[in-house]
């Protein structure tokens, strides 16, 4: 059991020099076996605080479907809210799940003077970042990465990493089964196969496999398919992995999410403002709250700020700019027919090329007709533009081109080289240089004259995976809040990984210039 309390505070100071000079053109030196890292060229033209574009690519999350989107300008017009006790930058799968534990903390707390007042700002439409363009799947890593994990954090923070996603999917899954969601927001209990193009892959797997089932990690839900196995079931070309995952349709799982948030508690009153970016969070000086968000549409004074803008934190947290920090990294997605109908393919989730590439296939498809497959990835394509952005409006034509033929080579006769997309679009990612995201309040480390962030918060840099771990990182955030606002003790889950937190001195956090203050841990 870890218990925190006042004393016990997070910090991010500024980014060393060395770090701000790693903002030039220069090739990250993350090694390709390590299958969640992207190699990133920085560019020295990205504008490193931009905010999000306001032409964005459409989504098939977004727009493939009458209505899908039904909070998309809510709050866009009229009086803007002007006070409240906490403010939530971002309204994708962290902002909207901040929300929600914040609401199932408090449930109907009759201590509280007055309802909690919690307000979420967005840039653009509801649920518009990579929540809302991401590739469809909500499935933990397992084993996956596991001999990483052990040999940079120790095996029992490695460990945690598994478990938090296992407790994000399981959770999200009983939420919607006991809402009865499933079929408003096309959860999908696929499993998910991991295609090997090369044996340096199944090699790794393997080891990771091993060092996991080691550790006490339950590997038996993993089934092996040799390449004769995988052709006859899948019709691809290459040996496999199968373990337990789910598809969903992201947009619908947060807009639920959101509902339920707003009837959870009456001891909450939970506000939604779209297309009301936030372009400066100020300091107040003699004043109840903390600090004033600026927007367009004018000002709102709070005491708590939470960070769930991931891809974008530096635009209000420059400290987060870099390599050091949190890299915007451009991702692209295409929605392809087959060449066969639905009763030759699977509804099972895929990925290969050490995660870098994933697709599944969209269910409710009758069997005679050709289905709808999304698929995401190819941004380590030769000649793709990987440097650093924010801009989500473009497509890169080299991406595009590997996307097209990708499936054709991976499963021979069941697609076709070269056939156009019914959809493309792109989304932002924000990229951590270890892959893990920041979590815990933000503070300026001490300094003469240093700006306190004292009631700021942060839950980014999810690096490509938000999905199975954004639900638990928020349901921290909240504890945190609830402490400051209650003053009762709190307890770290058991499943939540340590160096996730801006409090671990050891963590990757050091790479951000991360000063450890007083923070018991084990």
């Amino acid at each position: 059991m870890i218990l925190f309390h006042v004393r016990q505070l997070f910090v991010i100071g500024h980014l060393s020099i060395q770090s701000l000079a790693a903002w030039s053109p220069m090739t990250f030196d993350v090694p390709l076996q390590d299958p969640f890292q992207a190699i990133i060229t920085p560019s020295p033209q990205l504008t490193s605080h931009a905010l999000p574009v306001s032409n964005s690519t459409p989504s098939f999350w977004m727009a493939g479907a009458p209505g899908v989107n039904p909070l998309a300008r809510v709050g866009s017009t009229g009086t803007l809210t002007a006070d409240a006790d906490i403010c939530i930058i971002g309204s994708g799968i962290t902002g909207v799940s901040v929300a929600y534990h914040l609401s199932k903390l408090f449930g109907d707390n009759v201590t509280l003077r007055d309802p909690l007042s919690v307000v979420i700002l967005e840039a653009r439409d509801f649920c518009s970042g990579a929540t809302g363009r991401n590739g469809g799947h909500l499935t933990p890593h397992s084993f996956i990465g596991f001999k990483r994990d052990a040999a940079m954090w120790g095996i029992p923070d490695a460990i945690r990493a598994v478990h938090i996603e296992e407790h994000v999917v399981n959770a999200i899954v009983s939420l919607v089964k006991n809402a009865g969601l499933e079929n408003e927001v096309d959860l999908v209990d696929s499993g998910r196969t991991i295609l090997f193009l090369t044996g340096e892959e199944e090699e790794g797997a393997r080891d990771d496999y091993e060092l996991a089932k080691a550790a006490g990690i339950n590997v038996s839900v993993a089934e092996w398919l040799l390449k004769d196995e995988a052709e006859k079931r899948y019709g691809a070309q290459y040996p496999g992995v199968r373990t337990p995952g789910n598809t969903i349709w992201p947009l619908k799982l947060v807009t639920h999410l959101f509902k339920l948030a707003q009837n959870a508690s009456s001891a909450v009153s939970l506000k939604l403002h779209t297309h009301t970016p936030v372009v400066a969070v100020r300091p107040l000086s003699g004043d109840a709250r903390r600090w004033q968000l600026e927007t367009p549409r004018g000002s709102v004074r709070c005491t708590h700020v939470v960070h769930a803008t991931n891809a974008y934190a530096s635009a209000l947290l420059p400290q987060l700019s870099g390599r050091a920090g949190i890299v915007p990294t451009r991702g692209q997605v295409i929605a392809i027919r087959p060449a066969v109908p639905t009763r030759e393919l699977t509804l099972s989730g895929f990925t290969a090329d050490h995660g870098l590439e994933y697709w599944f296939m969209r269910p409710g498809s009758p069997p005679d007709e050709r289905p709808l497959v999304i698929l995401g990835g190819a941004r380590l394509t030769e000649g793709s533009s990987r440097g650093a952005t924010t801009d989500d409006s473009v497509l890169d034509a080299a991406v595009g081109r590997r996307l097209r033929n990708f499936l054709a080579e991976v499963f021979p006769g069941n697609f076709e080289n070269g056939v156009e997309p019914e959809m493309e679009w792109t989304g932002i990612m924000g990229f951590t240089e270890l892959g893990d995201p920041f979590v815990g309040p933000v503070l300026h480390k001490f300094e003469p004259g240093g700006l306190s962030y004292e009631g700021q918060y942060i839950a980014a840099g999810f690096s490509g995976h938000g999905m199975p771990r954004a639900f638990g990182c928020a349901d921290v955030l909240a504890r945190i809040i609830a402490f400051k606002i209650t003053n009762q003790e709190w307890e770290l889950p058991p499943w939540f990984p340590l160096h996730y937190l801006t409090t671990r001195e050891d963590s990757h956090r050091e790479m951000c210039n991360i000063h450890h203050l007083d923070v018991p841990h084990r």
